[in-house]
């Protein structure tokens, strides 16, 4: 039988079989050990093949090539990498501007990383609800809005409490599967929540010492969501409070970075790497404000990973 992974408990798998069955799986000890160096050899979204009586003792015993796939160094430092979810249509990167605040290096390192493995990326602003009065705030909501959208990504502002824009992001999400992530405590769950009503995924509180939140969502899974044609799914994962690179080479970083990479097409030389090198087109944009000293300063930050090799190749 073949089908899709939907969700993953760490020693198990559900499976939605192509006939809609949903069959629960394990996987064998020596499937681990085939040059998959990642926590998690399996991923949600990931097409398989399974063999066992439906009921009981159902394994996984291969995996179709992946389309694509998000991945982030994992926490686990004797492993290489954790795949979020794999054969994604988009990603939805949702941060929160204020209460807490997601930094913007999170951001470019997350999109970045949806650039590498060719993964469309949205960017969903949420608690607007938050600072409608506040004039400095809207302020700063609109730049952030407006850079990323300059730069080609689509951005949707919106309140999971009050419901404003929801709408907007779910024409988004129509006949699509589609990748959510975020720090914890961006209101990630209540949003899914308010996206497919009756699932009630857990919500969590926002630690008032540290301005920060508690993750909710344990294990990453898929749900359908209904009223919209054709069929659309949400892959739920963990909240993540940074987002290590991995397989970046420091002459590629910049491909990753759509608007340093349109304009280093004119530097000098070919392999400029927009550090150093005299006739770089780059650091002339940053000192003429064309490209924000923030993403700048991201691109940067990726290149130190890669000098300092943190992190060794993922499979």
């Amino acid at each position: 039988m073949t089908g899709t992974v939907i969700k993953n408990t760490g020693s198990s798998y559900a499976v939605r079989t192509d006939e809609g069955a949903i069959v629960n799986c394990k996987i064998k000890g020596n499937f681990r050990l085939k040059g998959i160096r990642t926590t998690n050899p399996v991923a949600v979204g990931d097409r398989v093949t399974i063999n066992g009586d439906r009921d009981e003792n159902n394994y996984i015993t291969a995996i179709e090539p992946r389309r694509n796939y998000i991945i982030r160094k994992a926490t686990n430092l004797s492993k290489q990498g954790h795949i979020l979810a794999a054969n994604l249509d988009q990603v939805c990167l949702v941060v929160t501007l204020f209460h807490p605040i997601t930094s913007t290096t999170f951001i470019d390192r997350f999109l970045a990383t949806a650039e590498a493995y060719r993964v469309p990326a949205i960017l969903v602003i949420n608690k607007i609800d938050l600072i409608e009065d506040d004039e400095e705030a809207m302020e700063y909501l609109n730049a952030v809005a407006y850079l990323y959208e300059s730069i080609g990504y689509p951005v949707v502002k919106l309140s999971a409490k009050t419901g404003e824009g929801i709408e907007a992001l779910r024409e988004k999400l129509a006949g699509k599967t589609t990748l959510f992530s975020g720090n914890s405590g961006v209101g990630k769950s209540t949003l899914i929540n308010d996206l497919i009503p009756g699932l009630h995924l857990a919500t969590g509180e926002i630690s008032d010492t540290h301005d920060t939140g508690m993750h909710t969502t344990t294990f990453s899974e898929m749900f359908e969501i209904p009223g919209i044609e054709p069929s659309s799914y949400i892959i739920d994962t963990p909240g993540v409070k940074g987002f290590g690179t991995l397989e970046f080479d420091k002459h590629e970083v910049s491909h990753f970075f759509p608007e340093i990479f349109r304009i280093g097409a004119d530097c000098r030389y070919g392999d400029c790497t927009h550090t150093h090198e005299p006739g770089c087109a780059v650091r002339e944009a940053l000192l003429d404000h064309r490209i924000a000293e923030s993403r700048y300063s991201s691109y940067l930050s990726i290149l130190e990973d890669s000098e300092e090799d943190k992190y060794r190749k993922g499979y």
